[in-house]
């Protein structure tokens, strides 16, 4: 099944568990550091049924996703180390998609390739120089009903996916009045819970129709965030008052089918503490459960931000500590943007199952979440 095809099943994630137990602003090209010495990965069999046999390194490698420079760089971890998903930075050479992207992904294993990018419209448009330019998110709202923004993101998500883009970190849906270069500024829809649902629905609606899959971001919401998660930490306005703007759009959002949902790296008030909610358990049970925002239980998959080049995060923990964090709150997905580290993530993940502190259990449910937004592998047939 294609992974176009396996939108339409992803809320299907128990048919696929047989054997289980159980963002727009990467901008900053990420440092160069000296490969690992370790050796590569054989390759690995297509997942077509027992997801449960899979080695668990390999369970692990597809609960990731890094930045890629280039083509070699996105082989070595795809083919070398079984990496679930790569993510399309500003720094990355565009020639990737001239043909090795389609040999890369078809050598993808055990389960189908996610490639994800940061393509919103606006200032945050890595691949305008492919399909062209777009409005923000803001003008958009200003200046087109939702229905021409539905078909506008149904026209661009149809060139990415020719492209071979899967998953677009798109729209955000931020509440905010901020002015148009601030952080999240323009990236918003505006200042109205009830506009920003409805465009952002439109849009998502859009990417999906176009065979992507649409993720709404930065849960629980950066709009009225005291700064930006780039350069330090953030802390937004107590979950009380959150209720009433930031939160109303993921209410509706997350009922549409299929879509994921980014998990900013933001301190909440009377819910994560010191804590950014992408590493809090209770920031990512309040999205599973719906019930403490008024929202309806969510079963898709959940990405962590950029775990590695904002300073929210880099400035207190590792790569690889900061992917352990995350998935020990629950997120399903841990992006960041270099693949040097891949080999070292993989180790400390590894150790922390074996040591009880990362449940196999965990991983699994994950797992089951991620090859549910994937579908099966070409090499199984249909």
């Amino acid at each position: 099944m294609a992974f176009s095809r396996a939108l339409a099943v992803l809320a299907a994630a128990t048919g696929l568990l047989a054997g289980l137990t159980g963002c727009g602003h990467h901008a900053r090209p990420p440092a160069s550091s000296a490969p690992s010495s370790r050796p590569a990965a054989a390759p690995a069999p297509p997942a077509c049924g027992d997801l449960g046999a899979l080695p668990l390194r390999d369970k692990l490698a597809q609960l990731l996703m890094v930045g890629v420079k280039n083509a070699d760089d996105a082989r070595a971890v795809v083919t070398g180390q079984h990496v679930g998903g790569i993510f399309i930075g500003s720094w990355t050479d565009l020639s990737l998609f001239n043909g090795p992207l389609a040999d890369i992904a078809a050598k993808a294993g055990p389960l189908p390739l996610a490639v994800s990018v940061d393509e919103e419209g606006g200032r945050v448009s890595r691949l305008k120089s492919l399909i062209g330019a777009a409005p923000s998110a803001r003008q958009l709202a200003q200046t087109q009903t939702p229905a021409q923004v539905h078909d506008l993101a149904a026209a661009r998500a149809k060139k990415m996916r020719d492209l071979g883009i899967t998953v677009d970190f798109a729209p955000v849906v931020d509440v905010s009045d901020e002015p148009d270069d601030s952080v999240i500024g323009d990236r918003s829809f505006g200042n109205d819970p009830q506009q920003v649902t409805e465009y952002a629905g439109a849009y998502a609606q859009g990417l999906r129709d176009g065979g992507l899959l649409p993720v709404l971001k930065h849960f629980p919401g950066h709009g009225h965030g005291s700064g930006d998660s780039h350069t330090g930490g953030v802390v937004t306005p107590p979950l009380s008052a959150l209720q009433g703007s930031d939160l109303v759009p993921y209410r509706t959002l997350v009922k549409a089918t299929p879509v994921a949902v980014m998990v900013g790296h933001l301190q909440v008030p009377e819910l994560t503490g010191t804590d950014p909610a992408s590493l809090s358990p209770k920031a990512v049970q309040l999205l599973r459960d719906g019930v403490g925002y008024g929202g309806p239980p969510f079963t898709g998959p959940v990405f962590s931000d950029d775990l590695s080049s904002m300073a929210a995060i880099s400035d207190r923990f590792g790569v690889a500590e900061a992917v352990l964090r995350t998935l020990q709150a629950g997120t399903d997905i841990a992006l960041w943007v270099t693949t040097d580290e891949v080999p070292a993530v993989l180790d400390r993940l590894q150790q922390a199952v074996a040591a009880g502190d990362l449940s196999a259990q965990r991983v699994d449910e994950s797992l089951g979440r991620v090859a549910a937004m994937k579908g099966r592998s070409p090499a199984c047939g249909h």
